[in-house]
């Protein structure tokens, strides 16, 4: 079994939270870290993980490529973190330019993107955050050594079964520093193209880095998810 790291079940395509993990169970995926994105996704996701509290853990956040989101938006999120710190496990989906790191709470923060891990690398050091994993990881090989170094988490995406500088950097990784997520509802194309995308997509992504480590499947899981609890301090029954 395996734990998707990062997905979105606020999303109307998983309004059947039962089925939707139903299924990631017959693709030995256990449940799913569900991230949101704004008050409203947030409110969402808080629901999935009551909902399904062995198999669903929440985080909250404020996603910095959503552009219609201000200030006052911000501050909204900034105030479910503070009314629902006992019940997530982490911060996310959150990222440069928006989320302020200053005052943080104890939890995983979930970084949005590659796109400016080197910004957030220093940030993260800067507000001495000790847990965060940089979703999507696309960086350089460079910075993401220098993530690694730090102590923190990359993730994969399906994109590593057909995108060779994923490849490359799983290659490149520890597996002690690497996490599986599925993203979904995100859409990939290769071998899922035309599929539903949804957490037991995770399971195929931990195939594919098993094979390019070179290790047993069954041991592979057992360690992604290992690092996925450490993580996110979760309680894996």
């Amino acid at each position: 079994m395996v734990i998707d790291s990062h997905c979105h079940l606020y999303d109307r395509r998983f309004a059947d939270l039962r089925e939707t993990l139903r299924l990631s169970l017959t693709h030995d995926v256990w449940g799913a870290v569900a991230v949101g994105c704004d008050a409203e996704t947030n409110a969402r996701t808080l629901a999935a993980a009551a909902a399904a509290p062995k198999a669903v853990w929440a985080c909250l956040g404020f996603h910095p490529d959503w552009t219609r989101l201000t200030d006052d938006d911000l501050d909204r999120v900034e105030a479910q973190i503070a009314a629902h710190h006992s019940r997530i496990v982490g911060i996310g989906e959150i990222g440069l330019p928006w989320y302020s790191l200053e005052g943080a709470p104890d939890a995983a923060a979930i970084m949005a993107r590659g796109r400016a891990a080197a910004d957030a690398l220093q940030a993260l050091r800067h507000h001495r955050i000790e847990r965060a994993v940089f979703h999507w990881h696309k960086a350089t090989a460079e910075v993401t050594h220098a993530i690694v170094d730090a102590g923190y988490f990359v993730s994969v995406t399906p994109d590593v079964v057909y995108r060779e500088r994923d490849r490359e950097m799983v290659a490149g990784v520890p597996l002690d520093a690497l996490l599986v997520e599925s993203d979904g509802p995100w859409q990939y194309g290769g071998e899922f193209e035309g599929t539903e995308s949804g957490p037991w997509l995770a399971s195929r992504v931990a195939e594919e880095v098993a094979k390019l480590k070179q290790l047993p499947l069954d041991d592979m899981m057992f360690q992604l998810s290992t690092n996925t609890c450490r993580l996110f301090d979760l309680v894996w029954v």
